[in-house]
């Protein structure tokens, strides 16, 4: 497939993403404490095969080889998070100080290979010791949280610029503490709008702090949306479409751009947000930048006798699909980016995490082949560049992910990486994808070419 990539911005970030309990290991090295996940991957019956992230890809005693692998591919960017358990494994200060140097050693091997550093604060790795003290549910962790942030920016903050509050806070909300799915594996709705509430407020105590540590520093938050359509046209369908849009989209982009919290939404929940007066100015602090998460579309069902918000997913006909049984539309990551420039004026624009997850195997060379993530790739491109040329002010591309890693609930079955990891040695092969992502990096950078 060819992408014209001439209307792509001079300053384009081609970037890869991860997260650290996905990738890091070396859970209790160094003065790092457990996380909720740690507590929840060793849990009976929570994690696919009994999986854990104990070792994951190993990255914290191998990020120099994955260094070499970024540059292999091109990338002139990497999102990275931050484990909150390692730099204070209190929940609360001290810092761990060689926690916070692993990172410092990190951005600085980033800088000198010519890779902007993306840190992201939070991704969804609590410390279990303020779990045990009530949560995101509770309020003081929006405040310890900000307490954090600051602490990362003021050793980081004087050479990363770019800064991510939290990352999909309605997995943190919703998935974790409503579904039971993911850490802390709750299921309590009025936990899980508390937790939304506190994760929301958290993110607009954490952005002053960054801004107060870190001068010049540039924040953003990072949602994973989806593009939302109802299954069928009965009355029903096209209002439970809107109760899931409300849940999965509004609930979490509009306070955070002044608008409050959805009142169709709070209808919904049945339940008091802990308001204090002064928080929704808070949670709105002004955006430097906004992140799009994308995987798929939903097609929404009226769902009446169901938990909030009463809506169920349609499995449509004929719709590809991924390894992980999740829908392939490339349109839907274009319709979204257009709907954050247009419906909530983000100036500045970046997908944050993109990809796809599919049964990858080493052929006896050697090498992984792996076609249908190289077409999800190039049409999810193929689709922000027209995007870009719509108006959208997209400012970089991040694929998900840099390796294959623990993918939380899934285990280690489902592989999302451009580069193959073999977990039994840790062995990294970049695959057809990863090739493929170069290809098209090196075809950007020669700006004499408009097409890869």
């Amino acid at each position: 497939m060819t992408i014209d990539l001439a209307a792509l911005p001079q300053d384009f970030l081609w970037g890869t993403a991860t997260s650290a309990y996905q990738i890091e290991g070396a859970v209790a090295e160094d003065g790092r404490s457990p996380s909720i996940w740690d507590t929840f991957s060793h849990t009976d019956a929570k994690i696919d095969n009994g999986d854990d992230g104990d070792l994951a890809c190993d990255h914290y005693h191998r990020w120099r080889e994955d260094i070499a692998l970024m540059r292999q591919l091109g990338t002139n960017a990497y999102r990275l998070s931050v484990a909150w358990p390692r730099v204070m494994p209190g929940g609360v200060g001290p810092v761990n100080a060689k926690g916070l140097d692993f990172y410092d050693a990190l951005i600085d091997a980033l800088l000198a290979a010519g890779i902007t550093p993306s840190v992201t604060l939070y991704h969804w790795d609590l410390p279990q010791v303020l779990q045990d003290r009530g949560g995101w549910p509770a309020r003081d962790t929006a405040h310890h949280f900000a307490a954090y942030a600051s602490a990362v920016a003021e050793r980081l903050g004087d050479r990363v610029q770019h800064w991510t509050t939290l990352n999909e806070p309605l997995c943190s909300a919703w998935i974790g503490h409503l579904e039971g799915r993911m850490a802390p594996g709750l299921r309590d709705l009025t936990a899980a709008v508390r937790a939304s509430y506190h994760l929301l407020l958290g993110h607009g105590l954490a952005a002053q702090a960054v801004r107060a540590a870190a001068s010049g520093a540039r924040v953003g938050i990072v949602n994973n949306l989806s593009d939302v359509v109802p299954a069928t046209d009965r009355p029903e369908d096209i209002a439970a479409a809107r109760r899931h849009d409300g849940h999965t989209n509004r609930w979490w982009l509009d306070p955070v751009h002044g608008r409050g919290f959805p009142a169709d939404m709070r209808e919904v929940y049945g339940v008091e947000l802990p308001e204090h007066p002064g928080d929704l100015a808070t949670i709105a602090q002004p955006l430097d930048w906004l992140g799009l998460n994308y995987y798929f579309p939903s097609a929404i069902a009226d769902d009446p006798t169901g938990p909030a918000p009463r809506t169920r997913t349609v499995r449509r006909p004929g719709v590809p699909r991924t390894g992980i049984d999740w829908e392939v539309d490339a349109a839907g990551i274009e319709r979204l980016l257009l709907r954050l420039t247009h419906d909530y004026g983000a100036r500045e624009l970046y997908v944050t995490e993109n990809g796809a997850a599919y049964p990858d195997a080493v052929r006896p060379d050697g090498t992984v082949d792996d076609p249908e993530r190289t077409a999800y790739l190039e049409q999810h491109l193929a689709a922000c560049v027209s995007a870009t040329r719509k108006g959208v002010p997209l400012a970089g591309y991040f694929a998900w992910s840099l390796l294959d890693n623990f993918e939380w609930a899934y285990g280690y079955d489902q592989r999302f990486g451009l580069v193959h990891v073999d977990y039994g040695t840790q062995r990294r092969t970049v695959k057809g994808s990863g090739l493929r992502y170069a290809e098209i990096i090196r075809a950007y950078a020669s700006r004499g070419r408009s097409a890869a």
